[in-house]
């Protein structure tokens, strides 16, 4: 019995060590490399929104200044995907959404001052560059329906249904495949809690949004820091238990892994939930350029997280020409990172662990034989 163990011990070594140096190449490598900075130049393009499209491997960017949605790769060759001339001249690409499911790229459309109002959201087809439907998103209030309306965030779930924030009146259109919308919730836990007034950007309320698998959309609120779990049946809503406030929280997305990114113009959040989101926590943040005016974030190759300098505050709201350069950069989570290492070394322990004790059974056995002959 000996005999079988030994023979079968060193190729359980074998197999650990390569394990071993299998889940530890993808970890050094990705501490090895600084992370990616995509610089891109599109002269007056002022993006707002960010998505990743895997099949076609690039980043998609609407535009504050034109009526156009431009493809972004890693090497930062731009390239204008959809110009859509039909939108009115004052037309701002805000949020945008890849429908893997159904190859189409969805996109938020607000038309502010000085000219007249619109609010919309547009569905293109992503191989043939064209436009399916322009649906045009209003408030079923007579008593708000004058006031503009902001369509400033999509999501898509699985069977093609968008999902649009409203920042100013605070609630969220659905907009079917077929391009039929409607009002799909106006929870009062919206509206549940205290504006200040005085700080920048009080006016704008939800924000960025996400679909989670499970059957759920998450959304953030910039006014008031504040993240809700929304039922993607019924729009029922209720606030999700944070260990902190996402102050000026803008964009959002999640992860594989279940990870959620928030960014806003100074930070961007990493929250995980352990009871699909009726609690998270904030386990990590990280600084960002402010001058870049960072809105949005989202999941690139690999689940990493890129955010989007597009110096919204310079031309979106101060109104400011000329630019033509602007950066998609990764952000990692130290945090995470050290989790890694620990589990780098807890790997190493133990295949040391397991050769030492195969060492000593081998001496073992060897006297063992020794006593045997002799």
């Amino acid at each position: 019995m000996a005999l079988i163990i030994s023979n079968q011990t060193p190729i359980k070594i074998m197999i650990l060590t390569i394990l071993t140096v299998l889940l530890l190449g993808p970890v050094s490598q990705t501490h090895a490399r600084k992370p990616h900075v995509i610089t891109f130049r599109s002269r007056n393009l002022y993006p707002e929104g960010l998505t990743y499209d895997r099949s076609a491997q690039h980043f998609l960017v609407g535009s504050a200044r034109d009526r156009k949605i431009e493809s972004v790769s890693d090497a930062g060759v731009v390239e204008t995907l959809i110009s859509d001339l039909d939108l009115p001249e004052n037309a701002t690409v805000l949020g945008l959404a890849v429908d893997a499911v159904n190859k189409r790229l969805l996109a938020a459309i607000t038309a502010a001052d000085p000219l007249p109002h619109f609010t919309a959201l547009a569905s293109y087809d992503l191989q043939k560059r064209r436009r399916i439907f322009l649906s045009v998103l209003e408030d079923d209030d007579v008593t708000t329906a004058t006031t503009r309306q902001t369509a400033n965030d999509v999501a898509v779930d699985f069977e093609g249904n968008a999902y649009v924030t409203n920042s100013v009146s605070n609630f969220i259109w659905k907009v079917n495949k077929e391009g039929e919308p409607s009002i799909f919730s106006k929870s009062k836990v919206f509206t549940a809690q205290h504006v200040d007034q005085n700080p920048p950007f009080s006016f704008c309320g939800l924000n960025g949004i996400a679909y989670v698998s499970k059957g759920y959309l998450l959304v953030v609120q910039t006014n008031t820091g504040k993240m809700y779990k929304v039922d993607a049946d019924d729009g029922t809503a209720r606030q999700v238990l944070l260990n902190r406030d996402l102050s000026f929280a803008d964009g959002m997305a999640v992860r594989r892994d279940g990870v959620v990114l928030v960014v806003s113009h100074k930070k961007l959040w990493f929250l995980k939930s352990q009871d699909s989101w009726a609690e998270g926590v904030v386990f990590d943040e990280v600084e960002l350029d402010e001058e870049g005016f960072a809105t949005s974030v989202a999941v690139g190759a690999e689940d990493r997280a890129y955010v989007l300098y597009g110096h919204a505050l310079e031309g979106h709201i101060n109104g400011i020409s000329g630019r033509e350069g602007f950066r998609i950069e990764e952000v990692r989570s130290e945090r995470e990172n050290e989790d890694e290492k620990v589990w780098v070394y807890v790997l190493v322990g133990l295949g040391l662990a397991y050769f030492l004790f195969w060492r000593f059974q081998m001496k073992q056995l060897v006297r063992n034989m020794d006593k045997k002959t002799n």
